[in-house]
């Protein structure tokens, strides 16, 4: 049997591939499907079938575009309502594929249409191989349970519990262990580096399965789960019902400097993709920085929102499809275009740059013995209970899109994150809702851990 795993960093989000006799099927796969009808003919496969382990709420699924692009068949969980033509399926239901089998495993918890699919490679063994667990269980840890509109989070919990206990960890512990997320996820609290694991394994490791009780159970799995951003719902609908192919997506318009600083003027805003140093240099003022390295599409998903209709500022047309393909990825479809020629030709046009100041972890340190700056803290809850510098306010980037932090508008802030990724979408958020002084710490809490600065732990104190 050929199996692959395609793992996209910015989502933190496996799919796989499994072919057994040139019969292929894809499980969860990504919105882009380029990558699997390109494998699928190097390994001279063919792909019928494609699984979906639950409706997908962190990212939009590329299932109805591979099954028109295949002539594959859809296979989903009963209990999700899906409104495009597939297999609903239960309990002990079997694909087999070539000399491979695929037996669904009915799992709520995470959602109530939940399912794990367990692999059996037949020229091998009879017995199983490996689990496919969609978000019932991660390398480390567990899916949350408070997605559904429908249940509670400690209904979904206790289901959770009942299907790790009743149905995964009634196999071997020589079975591999195949998560759709990895570390990074907000599908889970805190999910390990690793890419796969053992049955085995995660029974002695995972926090979540080290719990007795049902009761305990349902409490520490829905404490201090991370924010649930608000396009989670709704991308949820969307694979409901099925996204539409990326290529009917219109092509993009080109936007003269001139023609944008008329649309900025007017309400509408830019979104800029370079890197943050760039951002920090010079930019279209108003305009809002996530960069193309990290986690972008979710963070443009949690601050912007799916109904945002940005123009694009980027350093290349390379960088502009790459960012529309991403943003695309959590149903950021409505983009009015992009900017013309870049930041280049909107200071050739003769237009104003704006600009955003910086500071390492020792000048930092030094206006903050003189007293002479705010420090704003975005980073989320567990990061700030862990340690944070004294004195600093708290508000995390998540909340960004409901409100800034209260704040004096031309008051010094200095903002930081554990890096410097999340600050710099912070700073810009900030400037373009009024703050006259913000400044970017570069380096983040790391840095200022590494220069052995002085650090403090308690419990959150808003701004």
């Amino acid at each position: 049997m050929y199996f692959e795993q395609f793992y996209l960093g910015c989502l933190a989000h496996a799919s796989y591939l499994l072919a057994s006799e040139g019969e292929a099927v894809v499980v969860d796969p990504q919105r882009d499907v380029d990558l699997y009808v390109k494998a699928a003919a190097e390994h001279g496969v063919t792909i019928q079938h494609i699984f979906e382990t639950h409706l997908h709420a962190d990212f939009v699924s590329g299932h109805r575009e591979l099954a028109a692009r295949t002539g594959a068949t859809i296979y989903m969980g009963a209990q999700a309502g899906a409104t495009f033509p597939h297999v609903p399926v239960r309990d002990g239901f079997e694909l087999k594929f070539g000399s491979a089998s695929i037996r669904v495993l009915e799992t709520p918890g995470h959602t109530p249409e939940s399912i794990c699919l367990v692999i059996t490679d037949i020229e091998k063994s009879p017995m199983p191989w490996a689990v496919l667990t969609g978000d019932t269980l991660f390398i480390g840890d567990v899916g949350r349970p408070d997605l559904s509109p429908r249940h509670t989070p400690a209904q979904l919990a206790g289901l959770l519990y009942d299907s790790l206990h009743t149905k995964l960890m009634t196999l071997a512990d020589t079975v591999l262990v195949y998560p759709a997320h990895g570390a990074g996820s907000l599908c889970g609290k805190n999910m390990r580096a690793e890419r796969s694991s053992t049955i085995g394994t995660e029974r002695l490791t995972n926090y979540a399965l080290q719990i007795k009780s049902r009761e305990e159970f349902i409490r520490q799995v829905t404490s201090n789960l991370p924010a649930r951003p608000d396009y989670f719902a709704k991308d949820a609908e969307i694979n409901r019902t099925g996204a539409p192919a990326l290529s009917d997506l219109p092509p993009l318009r080109a936007i003269a400097p001139r023609e944008l600083k008329t649309m900025l003027d007017n309400g509408e805003f830019a979104l800029d993709v370079r890197p943050g140093d760039e951002f920090a240099a010079g930019h279209v003022p108003g305009s809002v920085n996530i960069a193309l390295s990290g986690q972008f599409a979710s963070w443009a998903g949690t601050v912007l929102g799916l109904s945002a209709h940005p123009v694009l500022i980027a350093a290349s047309d390379a960088q502009i499809e790459e960012a529309r393909v991403r943003l695309a990825r959590v149903g950021i479809e409505g983009l009015d275009g992009y900017l013309q020629g870049s930041v280049a030709a909107w200071k050739q046009a003769g237009l104003r740059v704006a600009a955003i100041p910086q500071m390492t972890v020792n000048e930092l340190e030094n206006r903050l013995r003189s007293n002479g700056i705010q420090v704003l803290d975005v980073r989320r809850a567990p990061e700030w209970e862990a340690g944070h510098i004294e004195g600093a306010s708290w508000w995390p980037l998540d909340n960004f899109k409901v409100s800034p932090p209260e704040l004096d508008h031309g008051a010094a802030i200095a903002v930081h994150c554990k890096g410097g990724y999340r600050s710099m979408i912070a700073s810009s958020l900030l400037q373009r809702a009024g703050f006259r002084n913000v400044i970017n710490v570069t380096g983040g809490f790391d840095a200022w851990q590494q220069a052995k600065l002085p650090v403090v732990t308690a419990k959150l104190v808003g701004v």
